[in-house]
């Protein structure tokens, strides 16, 4: 490797954390060919997780390390979501997760690689692809190993539950979740609240706010806020809530 490429590959070693991934195409932007790429797999500096795709060799990568790339370099807005970021964040230490599944949410506009989708990461990842809230609205910083990604806040995280609820994520159990967040700032809120076009998640939060008694639903300003018209059966057969106008599960409703 003569000195011009050898002093580029250390440039792309000092700059890029260790455990991500690199994605060809975004290396290819900053000046490192495919051909050069190629050079590095041949001289084993990278070994690639599939098409489009490099690692430094024998560095651990997980699924985060993809995650980074997808943000960092591929400019997608998909992140660790639901009950996997609030588990991250150490607000569902008492709920029974799967550790072998992650819930991954991106924009509508997001597409997934396949080197991301096929990579065999150790665990089953679901990703639903969605407007329903602003792709990169209440995300937060998560420090990881070397480098960091943006996973769902609190109160989004809740919010992408519900969006999934009742078919993929029992009520009962985002009750639970909204029960330890009794601290959550009602700017931050009010804002997610607001730019949400779901109109069940949007019922669904507050109903479970007020049932879980939390002091910040006070200073939310709910006259900014559009809650639709009309009643809605989240489920059939449950238990009519009039100041939502909502059909909840029974046992959801009953719950003390």
């Amino acid at each position: 490797m003569n000195t011009a490429r050898k002093s580029k590959l250390n440039t792309l070693l000092s700059t890029q954390p260790a455990g991500v991934v690199l994605a060809s195409s975004w290396l290819a932007d900053q000046g490192y060919s495919l051909d050069l790429q190629k050079q590095y797999r041949k001289s084993q500096w990278f070994d690639s997780i599939g098409k489009g795709a490099l690692v430094r060799h024998g560095d651990p990568v997980d699924y985060l390390g993809g995650i980074y790339a997808l943000q960092s370099q591929l400019g997608l807005t998909v992140h660790p979501a639901a009950k996997t970021a609030l588990s991250m964040l150490g607000r569902s230490h008492y709920l029974k997760l799967a550790t072998k599944k992650v819930q991954l949410f991106g924009g509508a506009d997001d597409a997934l690689p396949l080197w991301f989708q096929k990579h065999e990461w150790g665990l089953e990842l679901d990703c639903k692809l969605s407007a329903f809230l602003p792709p990169e609205l209440g995300l937060v910083e998560f420090e990881h190993k070397s480098f960091s990604v943006k996973i769902s806040s609190p109160a989004r995280a809740v919010m992408e539950c519900l969006y999934l609820a009742p078919r993929f994520q029992p009520l009962l159990e985002v009750l639970e979740l909204m029960e330890g967040l009794n601290n959550l700032r009602p700017t931050n809120v009010q804002k997610l609240l607001e730019n949400c076009n779901s109109i069940k998640v949007k019922r669904l939060f507050l109903y479970l706010a007020d049932k879980a008694g939390h002091d910040w639903l006070e200073y939310l300003k709910l006259d900014k806020v559009d809650l639709g018209s009309g009643k809605r059966a989240i489920v059939p057969n449950g238990i009519y809530v009039s100041k939502y106008q909502i059909t909840v599960p029974r046992e959801l409703e009953q719950h003390l």
